[in-house]
């Protein structure tokens, strides 16, 4: 877990927690919720609330051996909040009578909880006391030994049978801070250098990736004003180089047209400028998440076309001119980023793969037709579900004959620095999870 500042009152910092924790148990964000955090306590507060979001199965299955019915959602929230922490492996992170102390502290000072902070007390202390019964009777209960919904674990184990315990494992381990070096500013070497001779260490991923060995604010990393870096996993990595292989530029040497497809906040359309001299639509249906990409690009010394639009809706924005290529970064259930949002697998819900599944099927439709003959389109979803991915793309060819299936990395299953199996890739380390097909289009 991430360092929590120990000036700030405990107490304080697990209010905070568990009103995240309460907050994706009734449908919202953490990543929105985090925001209205004040920014003295954001990062103990989420790095508590992470911790709650990986050991959460864990904990309800300890909550429902202590009480025949939960408490009402603040009480529970933070019941549940400390039982992940008194139930952490390995070296307490903190004291048993610190934990229940600062706890109960925190159930007194709030109106919403004050009311249960002594049957809080009494759950706590009753749990240290048989926590080794406990902790053996949940390893019984499939969501308590992975920590992710039973219908998740079901889906991961059909579509991945062979590796399913890994990506859950996975799922639940900290992700690192991985950079992507801007090759038109400096070169993976000379950044490393760089980084040394600030005291960061950090090693080479992927093919131009840069991963810290430890996570820090990235706004205080050398040539972060410059433009020497950008933050992005070493999967996401792979998205333009796979776009850009084997394109040629047009007549007359006129650089390539590209599109990139749902490109907000911006990292892909980055990378693809900075590996290519190209003109660049970039469109995503958010306005404001279409200033993110704006500011990307500015801080980058890049440019692009910029349009807030529907990218299913050719008709609202394409002048009519064919695109060279296309990436499609489609929306997704982000069941691959889990361990970079660890909240996302309590908020998805079973229908919403299909929801999501018939999203991405309009945009292919959709698309298709921007793209000329002898172009390529990159069809990615950060999702390990195959009917975002592999079913998907068999759907979309057997229904275009003029789509071609070249060889492509296909699903690529979250890999975690921890001891375990390593899915054969060509990263050569830790990323998340993705899908990636490379389409041709047939000339006639």
């Amino acid at each position: 877990m991430q360092e929590i500042q120990h000036q700030i009152p405990l107490w304080q910092q697990l209010q905070g927690a568990a009103a995240l924790l309460q907050a994706v148990r009734s449908g919202r964000s953490m990543t929105a919720e985090l925001e209205r955090v004040k920014p003295a306590l954001r990062p103990g507060v989420q790095a508590l609330a992470f911790h709650a979001l990986r050991w959460l199965g864990l904990a309800t299955a300890l909550r429902a051996q202590l009480v025949s019915r939960p408490p009402p959602p603040e009480a529970d929230a933070l019941l549940c909040l400390a039982l992940t922490l008194a139930a952490a492996s390995g070296t307490p992170l903190y004291l048993p009578h610190t934990l229940v102390d600062q706890t109960v502290e925190a159930a007194n000072r709030s109106e919403a909880t004050r009311h249960q902070a002594s049957f809080i007390n009494g759950c706590l202390r009753r749990f240290l006391r048989e926590s080794s019964a406990m902790l053996q009777a949940a390893q019984h209960k499939p969501q308590a030994v992975w920590n992710h919904p039973q219908w998740w674990i079901d889906r991961v184990r059909k579509d991945h049978p062979e590796h399913w315990q890994e990506i859950l494992q996975a799922n639940n381990s900290h992700a690192p801070l991985t950079l992507r070096v801007n090759p038109r500013l400096s070169t993976r070497d000379a950044y490393l250098h760089k980084l040394a001779e600030a005291g960061v260490a950090a090693h080479a991923v992927a093919a131009s990736g840069i991963s810290l060995d430890a996570a820090r604010p990235v706004t205080g990393l050398p040539g972060y004003a410059e433009g020497l870096f950008s933050v992005q996993d070493a999967g996401a990595q792979m998205a333009a180089p796979l776009l850009l292989s084997g394109l040629e530029p047009g007549s007359a040497g006129t650089p390539l047209r590209l599109l990139d497809a749902c490109a907000a906040p911006g990292g892909k359309t980055a990378h693809l400028l900075e590996l290519a001299d190209a003109e660049l639509t970039a469109i995503d249906q958010d306005a404001r998440r279409c200033e993110r990409i704006e500011q990307n690009l500015r801080r980058l010394g890049l440019r692009a076309r910029i349009q807030a639009a529907d990218a299913g809706l050719p008709e609202s924005w394409w002048d009519g001119q064919f695109f060279d290529g296309i990436l499609l970064d489609a929306p997704c259930t982000a069941s691959g980023i889990v361990r970079r949002h660890p909240d996302v697998r309590w908020l998805r819900r079973p229908t919403d793969i299909a929801q999501l599944a018939a999203q991405q099927a309009r945009l292919l439709q959709a698309l298709w037709p921007l793209l000329r003959p002898g172009g390529r389109l990159v069809y990615c979803t950060c999702s390990v579900f195959k009917a975002e991915g592999e079913q998907q793309i068999q759907t979309f060819v057997m229904h275009h004959t003029d789509a071609l299936l070249t060889p492509s990395p296909g699903h690529l299953l979250p890999q975690s620095s921890a001891p375990g199996p390593v899915f054969p890739d060509n990263l050569n380390g830790e990323h998340d999870g993705f899908y990636y097909a490379v389409l041709e289009k047939r000339c006639p």
